[in-house]
């Protein structure tokens, strides 16, 4: 008789504890191999196909596609072989967090036949819960095909008093819930579960009886005029809840202050279509700024640092892992480039590319978007000047550049026009005083003005 195995979502490292379901990638009923990727799941960093360690025949699925899972939840389960002992899996090939990378200890589990279906069949499986829990002995396990049908109904959970009956078996397994709700003449069949597919708990049954108990002792209040506001609501889960978990605790946690300063960009922007001219690869726009960025963090590394508040110190970093913001249809997003103080403009150029082109492509992974140390965010690829930027928590600083436009400017002594950009340095105010700050962001500003300030540090 085949073994139903279940396989929970993996932790997909990272501190990530929860993910959202993309796609599934398997049906019920269909046959998977070990390490096929069986669901697309987002998280926080990224999408992530799930490899399955077991093969076998898939009997359920855990969750809709929409549906937010806890790192730990069942995902699906798998029939595997004809033993009456549960297998113990080979090494899975695929490596995630917490599973594949060995041979798990073995389970055993006994599996019993499906009783022949009757027709007062859940009747008679009630009838038996109820003996066994009035008698204070366990109940025998319910045949595997029971428990797939009860699990196979997913409800919406509505106080019990107003929901209509429902229909075919009543999703519960445990017989303490079956009891408690006859002891309180509680009508299961107008209850929905909180658990996975719609089964119910004790705690669905408890939550009833507390609604019920309330309405029973509220005092009648006249009906009221007033009504709730309508609109469109957006769970806040994948990536637009981790950017809003993100920059609420950067909120919370960290006493920003922000500096800026009006910079002529006319001779970074000569010396950039210089460089274009000349043979070999084309070098970006933010790459020179990345350029300039890591000249100035070697200038002024309290920057490049982060706060540890449980030790009360001032962490000051020796790389610089350069974060950019990137606008996807995903959300925003922060990929990182490693050690970018190690690289000249054109390498600069080449990984700002890679990134970007994964970010649109949803393929990042959750390395490509952790560990920075800084961040340079250009928002005048939005038409804007200027911003105040959130810092990205744990980081101590954020670099702003505004759009390149042609505007009135004294040059030479001389009113002329020329090429200028708005830069802005959002700092935490706990890593170093306005002077520090100040220096920092007219350095870049120095270097933007006058490129040729740069070759000093190269």
């Amino acid at each position: 008789m085949a073994q139903v195995l279940e396989f929970k979502l993996p932790d997909l490292g990272e501190g990530l504890t929860e993910a959202v379901i993309v796609t599934w990638l398997v049906q019920v009923g269909e046959v998977v191999a070990i390490d096929q990727p069986v669901v697309e799941v987002e998280t926080a960093k990224a999408m992530v196909e799930v490899p399955c360690p077991y093969g076998g025949v898939v009997t359920a699925r855990f969750g809709e596609e929409g549906a937010e899972l806890p790192v730990g939840a069942p995902l699906l389960t798998v029939a595997v072989g004809e033993a009456t002992t549960v297998p113990e899996p080979e090494g899975s090939g695929n490596v995630l967090v917490g599973y594949g990378t060995g041979t798990p200890p073995a389970r055993r589990r006994r599996v019993r036949n499906a009783a022949p279906e009757r027709a007062n069949g859940s009747a008679d499986r009630g009838s038996a819960d109820r003996d066994s829990a009035d008698r204070g002995t366990a109940p025998e396990p319910a045949p595997y095909a029971a428990l797939t049908e009860a699990a196979t109904a997913t409800h919406a959970h509505v106080p019990a008093s107003s929901a209509p009956l429902t229909e075919g078996p009543v999703p519960v397994i445990s017989p303490l819930v079956r009891r408690l709700a006859r002891q309180n003449d509680l009508d299961l069949r107008r209850l929905s579960g909180s658990g996975p597919d719609g089964l119910i708990l004790r705690a669905d049954v408890e939550d009833a009886l507390r609604v019920s108990a309330a309405r029973a002792t509220a005092p009648k209040t006249p009906p009221t005029t007033t009504h709730a506001l309508s609109g469109t609501r957006t769970p806040l889960k994948g990536i637009r809840g981790a950017v809003a978990d993100k920059l609420s605790r950067s909120r919370r946690e960290i006493p920003d202050a922000t500096c800026w300063v009006d910079a002529d960009a006319t001779e970074l922007m000569r010396a950039r279509t210089a460089m274009n001219a000349a043979a070999g690869p084309r070098i970006s726009l933010l790459a020179l700024l990345a350029r300039i960025c890591t000249a100035a963090l070697a200038r002024h590394p309290e920057l490049n640092s982060y706060v540890d508040v449980e030790a009360r110190e001032i962490v000051q970093l020796d790389h610089v892992h350069l974060g950019f913001a990137a606008q996807t249809e995903r959300g925003l997003v922060v990929p990182v480039v490693r050690d970018a103080q190690t690289r000249d403009a054109e390498s600069l150029t080449a990984e700002f590319a890679r990134l970007t082109e994964s970010a649109h492509a949803g393929t990042l992974t959750p390395t490509d978007l952790t560990g920075g140390t800084f961040t340079l965010n250009n928002y005048g690829v939005f038409g804007v000047d200027g911003s105040t930027p959130i810092i990205n928590h744990p980081e101590a600083a954020m670099l702003g550049v505004g759009r390149i436009v042609p505007k009135p400017w004294v040059h030479e002594g001389e009113l002329a026009v020329r090429q200028v950009v708005q830069l802005s340095l959002t700092f935490d105010h706990r890593v170093c005083d306005g002077g520090t700050a100040g220096g920092f962001l007219r350095y870049v500003a120095d270097c933007v003005e006058n490129p040729t300030v740069l070759l000093r540090t190269l």
